[in-house]
């Protein structure tokens, strides 16, 4: 007869695997556009894991405690149960293990956010930054400050109850639609006209709040052609559910014909 040691390996190896499939074969998240998102997917897809076994785990030891440990009928009195009270060892296991697994997650993380371009110098260099008193709070890279300089795209991003205006310098107009070319570096600078808002697309896996008095500046890469929602993440007032905006992620060509439509005197992109 096979001992209980088996069926415990067994169980936790079931567990395991259930978990490993489900993290791998199933995609919680919407489609990926920007440069950061499959960075962004590997750090979500190891906390779906993670949680899958915590969860399973839990469920079977919490079904097979019902079963194993209710009352039986010639059981009288509620009994003591098992004396867990001064149990060194069980208390040293369940606070090794958790501490051991949130250093992990951790250094992970940091390792993910670094590269997403999060622990890289920001660009003061940006064009539309004249003040040299201006302070420019955190935000998003995935170049340096000379490769934003040279190439992005920069625009200026206005939030207010309850919408988000986008400036386009170098055509001097303003839009309600972020419109940007494929596969090149968008750098925007973006500050709150009123009170705390973010700027969040779900599908390019950024998220950055704008703050009153605060500019901020975010710097992402589309890679897909699309229009995708631009989201308030942060509660700004009774209409804060309907603050919403678009990014119109087009072909170089495509862009190029919309700039020049909009802008007063047609320039060089």
């Amino acid at each position: 007869m096979l001992n209980k040691n088996f069926y415990l390996i067994l169980i936790i190896s079931a567990v395991f695997g259930i978990s490993f499939w489900i993290g791998f074969n199933v995609n919680l998240l919407p489609a990926e556009a920007s440069i950061n998102a499959p960075i962004y997917d590997e750090l979500f897809k190891i906390l779906f894991i993670i949680g899958l076994i915590i969860f399973i785990g839990m469920t079977i030891a919490v079904i097979y405690s019902l079963f194993k440990f209710r009352k039986r009928k010639d059981q009288y009195g509620d009994g003591d149960g098992i004396a867990l009270e001064g149990n060194l060892t069980l208390e040293i296991v369940w606070t090794i293990i958790p501490s051991i697994i949130v250093l992990i997650i951790g250094l992970y993380s940091y390792n993910i956010y670094d590269r997403m371009g999060g622990m890289k110098e920001l660009n003061h260099s940006h064009e539309m930054m004249t003040s040299n008193t201006e302070k420019i709070w955190a935000g998003i890279s995935q170049a340096s400050n000379n490769e934003v300089a040279s190439n992005n795209l920069s625009v200026e991003v206005s939030a207010m109850q309850f919408a988000f205006l986008f400036n386009y310098p170098k055509g001097e107009f303003i839009s309600g639609e972020l419109h940007v070319p494929v596969d090149r570096k968008v750098s925007m600078k973006m500050e709150s006209k009123d009170v705390i808002h973010a700027f969040w697309v779900p599908e390019f896996r950024i998220k950055q709040d704008i703050i009153p008095g605060q500019p901020t500046i975010l710097n992402f890469t589309p890679t897909k052609v699309g229009k995708y929602p631009i989201i308030c993440a942060e509660l700004c007032g009774p209409y804060h559910g309907g603050m919403r905006a678009s990014i119109i992620v087009e072909e170089e060509s495509d862009y190029k014909d919309w700039f020049n439509k909009n802008t007063k005197t047609e320039v060089s992109l």
